[in-house]
């Protein structure tokens, strides 16, 4: 029986026909309009799961969007992997900017230029025709479970409640997770870890009505001048966050596991370079890539208040308003900083404005240990296929449906991502390399010859 490298090569060419036919269904789960194609879409992978060789494969209903679900028992005793997965894309705005039609894939210099070429259908896809793979030749050496969702774009706000009503049938070891970027094409590294998130919405009220700025200007709070002082004293000169704590559940990182995660390259000139700033900034002691990876933050998202239309209104605005988000660390507690939050946000108000905050979405943050089972076997599958030993990393970014997973299914789950930064996922002409796509494949095969070390 061949190889799983000479099994791609002979199936390429098919695998990429199956892959753009899920590619030109526009699963956009953010418009209505779409809400059938997400139904066509759930029913696509439905019938390449049962094309690769389940057991069985369905779709299930939600409160939104569907969710299909997949298994191969190889044998109760064995351990049970969990395959995590979203089927859902972004919008396609600004159409103009796109060089071929989005749902309309096309391949230019060795990359798929597509909506969902790699967020996420493309690196989903790679799961299924490597289990085709291993049930093909009978490698298999694990219970695989396969759940794809269609809300993940929209903050899966109907997957834990699913979840929760199907623990029994989604009881796994372990998660596995293709939805995030390596390094480089020649840098491999896996995630293991990603950062939580509480987000809030502030309001700050004087007046009881907009004022003239002439009559009333140096008399009254302006609820915009107190929203910005109270925003700046949110850091302070050593970029810590001020709330009272915030940082009490943050757990320190040993020396080790920084020097490990230092292993990431990282050129601080070509990074200021490339989002055009001078100086970075942020938390003193720490590098840029542990600011954004180990450490929590705040920032403000938007920020609006009083006139902002053309020309001039001289106006002290009744109201401001401001977005904040808080990226966490693992063992911070989303809802717990953000009722830290309102707290010290309500307390530093002064007595010329009323404040009110509303928590929005949060998640919570999550840390696979590199001593893990499924770690070790992750980094030798991408050893042996790319050549080079994978750097650890750890994501800056949230999705907090895993964390929710986690704690509702008491595993962990490891992201074993092979997008690039270049594919400019969420963006106009988002695209995947097709070496990334093949090596995704059979790095995927290899992890299961590894797992459980």
């Amino acid at each position: 029986m061949s190889t799983i490298k000479s099994y791609i090569e002979e199936n390429q060419a098919r695998f990429l026909d199956e892959l753009f036919v899920l590619l030109r269904t526009p699963s956009i789960s953010s418009l209505k309009e779409h809400a059938p194609d997400m139904q066509r879409c759930a029913d696509q992978l439905v019938e390449a799961l049962i094309s690769a060789g389940v057991d069985r494969a369905q779709v299930y209903p939600t409160a939104g969007h569907p969710v299909v679900f997949g298994e191969k028992i190889i044998d109760p005793s064995f351990p049970t992997v969990l395959i995590y997965g979203h089927y859902d894309v972004q919008p396609v705005d600004p159409l103009n900017l796109w060089d071929s039609p989005p749902f309309e894939p096309q391949i230019r210099d060795g990359a798929i230029y597509a909506r969902g070429a790699n967020d996420d259908k493309g690196q989903l896809f790679m799961h299924i025709k490597a289990l085709e793979y291993m049930l093909l030749t009978q490698k298999l050496t694990c219970n695989i479970k396969c759940l794809f969702e269609g809300e993940e774009e929209i903050g899966s706000a109907n997957l834990s409640a699913w979840v929760s009503d199907h623990v029994d049938m989604l009881a796994c070891d372990t998660i596995l997770v293709s939805d995030t970027t390596m390094l480089g094409e020649n840098i491999p590294s896996i995630n293991c870890g990603m950062r939580g998130l509480a987000y809030v919405e502030v309001e700050v009220t004087g007046p009881n009505k907009d004022l003239h700025s002439g009559h009333y200007g140096g008399a009254v709070a302006n609820p915009i001048n107190v929203l910005c002082r109270m925003i700046t004293s949110l850091i302070d000169s050593k970029g810590r966050v001020t709330v009272e704590g915030f940082y009490d559940d943050v757990v320190e990182l040993s020396a080790e596991d920084r020097a490990m995660l230092a292993r990431a390259p990282f050129d601080e000139e070509h990074y200021k370079k490339s989002i055009g700033v001078k100086e970075v900034e942020g938390e003193e002691g720490y590098s840029s890539l542990e600011r954004t990876g180990i450490r929590p933050c705040l920032d403000v998202n938007g920020i609006w208040g009083g006139y902002t239309g053309e020309g001039a209104k001289t106006v002290i605005a009744s109201k401001a308003f401001a977005k904040i988000s808080m990226r966490l660390v693992p063992n911070q507690d989303n809802k717990k900083v953000a009722r830290l939050f309102a707290e010290h946000f309500t307390r530093i108000a002064p007595l010329g404005v009323q404040v009110k905050v509303t928590p929005h979405h949060g998640g919570q943050g999550f840390l696979t240990p590199i001593s893990s089972p499924v770690y070790k076997a992750a980094s030798q599958a991408i050893h042996e296929v790319y050549g080079i030993e994978p750097v650890p990393s750890r994501g800056g970014g949230s999705i907090p449906i895993l964390a929710e997973l986690q704690d509702i299914l008491g595993v962990s789950p490891l992201l074993m991502g092979f997008g690039l930064e270049r594919d400019t996922i969420h963006s106009p002409n988002e695209s995947y390399l097709i070496s990334q796509f093949t090596k995704g494949i059979e790095s995927i095969v290899k992890f299961f010859e590894y797992y459980p070390v």
